[in-house]
């Protein structure tokens, strides 16, 4: 049962799954509830080596689509424009948008399909396209991924409860992330992957009691000082300097947390040479100096 102006299938695919959301759970619970209407599903499903499988919209839905591709190939055409779509590789298609699609003949694709709705969505739908090239992004092969998906459905056939309900949609969020930021969802993979600024990131947390300076930043990943920072900024939002700092504070906590290092013996061992200048990063980041963050953590017990 896929809602769509045209279909073209025969008895089904051996192995597929499909599950579409009562009208009225939308309207009277996912629409609603403070957590679910930020963004819900209302059709999943799983379609296995999906021979002859067509759909054809010619004013698109009024939800957006997602199609994950994990096996062999298909087509798709949005706003008359025809893509091929291989293994690895996902579509996204946003709500109203003209379109149909096709398994390959000769090698149907297998494919993870989800509907979404939600208030928040067409905000989740751009980040996607932000990040994908000619609507069809490439995602490495996940275990973690696919067991997301398999829980959202096997949570789903166990009834449309309130606490059930939120938790496939909460998963379901998880799912979308995954999708957005594949390099941190797959962070294992990215110690030994090829995005310099990932790399430089690995490269701050080894050396995190060092000083390390700009250029030399900037020399480990091979480039000029000024189209490193560039690059570093537009993935991070930071300059490298600012990012490293971060780090520093964020470990500089879990000192103060965990042990009873003096301030000056924390500052040392993340390479502050000047104590007044790490209280200065520090208060500037946390809101607080070091010893009144201290004070507020460890509160003194008479």
């Amino acid at each position: 049962m896929i809602k769509t102006a045209a279909t073209r299938r025969r008895e089904g695919f051996e192995g597929q799954k499909l599950i579409v959301l009562p009208k009225k759970v939308i309207t009277n619970f996912l629409n609603v509830d403070p957590v679910t209407k930020q963004i819900y599903i209302t059709d999943i499903g799983y379609y296995p080596k999906a021979r002859h499988h067509y759909a054809e919209r010619p004013g698109g839905i009024s939800q957006h689509i997602i199609i994950y591709c994990t096996e062999g190939y298909g087509w798709i055409e949005i706003n008359r424009k025809k893509i091929e779509v291989s293994p690895s590789q996902f579509i996204a298609i946003p709500a109203n948008t003209p379109h149909r699609y096709a398994a390959n003949v000769d090698k149907p694709w297998t494919i993870y399909w989800i509907h979404f709705k939600g208030e928040s969505a067409s905000f989740i739908i751009d980040l996607i396209l932000k990040n994908s090239e000619n609507y069809k992004p490439y995602l490495s092969f996940s275990e973690d991924r696919i067991k997301l998906f398999q829980d959202i459905c096997n949570n789903l056939e166990n009834g449309y409860s309130s606490d059930n309900l939120r938790y496939v949609n909460m998963i379901f969020s998880h799912f979308l992330t995954s999708l957005i930021y594949e390099d941190k969802f797959n962070r294992n993979d990215n110690k030994n992957g090829h995005d310099i600024i990932v790399r430089t990131i690995n490269f701050m947390q080894d050396n995190i009691c060092k000083l390390i300076r700009l250029d030399e930043l900037s020399t480990y990943a091979n480039l000029s000082t000024s189209h490193f920072s560039a690059i570093f900024r537009a993935k991070t939002g930071y300059s490298p300097i600012e990012y490293f700092n971060q780090l520093k504070i964020q470990k500089a906590c879990q000192y103060i947390s965990f042990t009873n290092m003096a301030i000056k013996a924390i500052a040392l061992s993340l390479g502050f040479e000047d104590q007044y200048y790490f209280t200065r990063v520090f208060t500037k980041l946390m809101g607080s100096s070091p010893s009144e963050y201290r004070r507020k953590i460890k509160p003194t017990h008479k």
